[in-house]
């Protein structure tokens, strides 16, 4: 039986806490729950029931309790790349080898559930999916300066100056990646801006324009009178999704780490 059908491998970005909650069971280390709005959440890889059998080419076969959670916590800070196995076989049934082992956690965890996909992509429309990333068709309105503050509350004054030039807007493709923004344009899929996370200095909407957002993005920090930033906005479909869109890129503050 070849285990390339069942193993998977998990490559992640440096973050605070994974979010995993992990249980082990004769040598084993299962994932009994994905935590929710975690790391692992957004990445949409691991689900309860997976057995966690790498972690940076180290192997966790025969791990006694605690071990994977050392290792984790020594990598803090580092990407990771993590060996699954995942628990479900092609045919939609339990992988044999592993019934054992979720046999043993079911009865000391009576609440465990075997987890059949993301539960994020469980929650979205599944329309805008296209090559296994959601993409939101948006309209961008365009950009314009903001000074030297980049907070939040320029975003009051940013979006309507936006608005009052009246500038074709651009119909796009809006990626919240891992560690970045893409924005591309729908026809061609030419990349129109790329922004890492630290490079954002907030993302928000105006009061009363519920389905605008903007994002701030600072401009030739290296310039010896200091970082300006610029506002860009875009027009969302929805309420619920410009919220949606707002609270992906907020999750990317706050999970991903950077260092120098």
């Amino acid at each position: 039986m070849s285990l390339k059908k069942v193993c998977v491998v998990y490559e992640t970005v440096p973050c605070r806490a994974l979010g995993l909650v992990l249980r082990y069971v004769g040598g084993r280390v299962l994932v009994t729950e994905v935590l929710p709005e975690s790391q692992a959440e957004l990445d949409e890889v691991v689900l309860a029931g997976d057995v966690l059998d790498e972690i940076n080419g180290r192997s966790l076969r025969n791990a006694c309790g605690g071990q994977a959670g050392a290792a984790l916590q020594k990598l803090k800070g580092q990407p990771l790349s993590l060996r699954l196995l995942r628990w479900r076989w092609h045919d939609g049934g339990v992988f044999a080898p592993l019934l054992p082992y979720l046999k043993v956690l079911k009865e000391k965890d009576p609440g465990f559930q075997l987890q059949h996909g993301p539960r994020r992509a469980a929650r979205r429309d599944p329309r805008r999916l296209q090559g296994g990333r959601l993409l939101y068709k948006l309209r961008y309105l365009g950009r314009t300066g903001v000074g030297k503050a980049g907070g939040k509350e320029v975003l009051e004054q940013g979006i309507p100056a936006v608005l009052r030039r009246r500038l074709p807007a651009r119909e796009v493709l809006f990626d919240v990646k891992e560690t970045e923004v893409l924005i591309q344009e729908k026809t061609s899929s030419k990349v129109l801006f790329r922004y890492a996370y630290p490079e954002i200095s907030c993302v928000g909407r105006r009061l009363g324009s519920s389905n605008l957002f903007a994002f701030c993005i600072a401009v030739s920090p290296e310039s010896p009178e200091g970082s300006t930033f610029d506002c860009l906005v875009f027009e969302s479909n929805s309420e619920q999704e410009c919220e949606e869109i707002i609270k992906r890129i907020a999750a990317g503050f706050k999970h991903t780490e950077w260092f120098v």
